[in-house]
């Protein structure tokens, strides 16, 4: 089964422990990205995952692309050529003070791509499923056209198309989201949300949740999930959930929709080493169990328990098996040591 993501490699920089960036003169660098995290995860629960995007040519470069290899994604398609690697500055929060993180994206190598860049019949050749982010469309220039293109590809090809909204304030404005995601969307089998982005991105709102205090009603999200079937002919809806006590402690939930049945994940209570890349680990999860023929209650078990374990994992990316994200779905959650 080939699974293609497509999307911009970023590289991190961040303090040591929860140190805060006025206070240090060196910081550790790793690679990450929204689509990035789904390939590397797939890779890791021994998909055949495909990697696509643009990279200079030079050392940072390479380092990124090797940054894939070492877990066994495919980066043949990504393109080379620009002048910068997208960089993101993260500040990890601790108790009631959040984290905080700075891009600087702008002028990186794939956001002045152009579509000349992808060949998507080459790329989608014998592909099962295409997944992206509405991150890579708000880089602007020409991605919103290349993310729609490369959708329409897909289709095209047979593959399933899946898509997490991920909006980010930081990027572009709601309005400017709404009107590009509801044209990919057009193309969309899987929808992914978290408890905010269907209202960030579609107006869509929970009744009875305050996100900014913590405070989610898990059966409202089920209203939500309706109104995105419905919006765009989503096949499935998932929504993951994320009570926030403070930067240290989250509980983490998910509720899948198959146009049918809904179904809520175990909810699981959280002490959190990193958050970032939590999103994208349930969206992998998801796709996998979906390519294994899971039925909807033991995907969304699956995905939730790859999310969970993400949040236990320095980095970007979740360097977990599917044996052990298999172990916590089934109700393994004591975190005693194996030996």
């Amino acid at each position: 089964m080939k699974v293609v993501t497509f999307g911009e490699l970023l590289l991190r920089l961040e303090p040591e422990g929860y140190y805060r960036f006025v206070q240090v003169d060196k910081m550790t660098s790793t690679f990450g990205g929204a689509e990035a995290n789904v390939a590397v995860s797939l890779a890791n629960f021994g998909i055949d995952s495909y990697y696509v995007t643009k990279l200079p040519c030079h050392e940072i470069g390479q380092s990124a692309v090797n940054s894939l290899r070492r877990f066994g994604v495919h980066t043949e398609y990504i393109s080379r050529g620009g002048s910068r690697v997208g960089i993101y500055y993260n500040e990890r929060g601790a108790s009631q003070r959040p984290s905080k993180c700075i891009y600087d994206r702008a002028h990186s190598s794939i956001a002045e791509s152009v579509p000349e860049d992808f060949d998507w019949d080459s790329i989608f050749k014998d592909c099962s499923w295409f997944h992206l982010t509405g991150v890579t469309p708000a880089l602007g220039g020409n991605l919103p056209l290349i993310c729609e293109q490369a959708c329409a590809a897909a289709k095209k090809a047979g593959a399933i198309v899946s898509v997490d909204l991920n909006y980010r304030s930081k990027l572009w404005t709601r309005e400017e989201a709404r009107a590009v995601m509801e044209r990919i969307c057009r193309y969309v089998d899987v929808c992914v949300s978290n408890e905010e982005d269907a209202r960030d991105v579609f107006g869509i709102e929970a009744c009875g949740s305050d996100v900014e205090n913590g405070l989610i009603n898990r059966e409202s999200y089920k209203e939500v999930a309706v109104k995105l079937a419905q919006k765009f002919g989503f096949k499935k809806v998932a929504v993951t959930l994320r009570k926030s006590v403070n930067a240290n402690n989250n509980r983490w939930s998910a509720l899948l929709y198959d146009g049918s049945e809904f179904y809520l994940s175990r909810e699981y209570d959280m002490v959190i080493v990193d958050r970032l890349g939590g999103g994208d680990s349930f969206c992998a999860g998801l796709i996998y169990s979906l390519l294994n023929g899971f039925n909807s209650r033991n995907a969304v078990e699956f995905a939730s328990a790859a999310s969970c374990l993400k949040h236990s994992v320095e980095g970007d990316f979740n360097m977990v098996t599917a044996d052990e994200v298999n172990r916590l779905a089934r109700g393994d959650i004591t975190g005693r040591i194996q030996r």
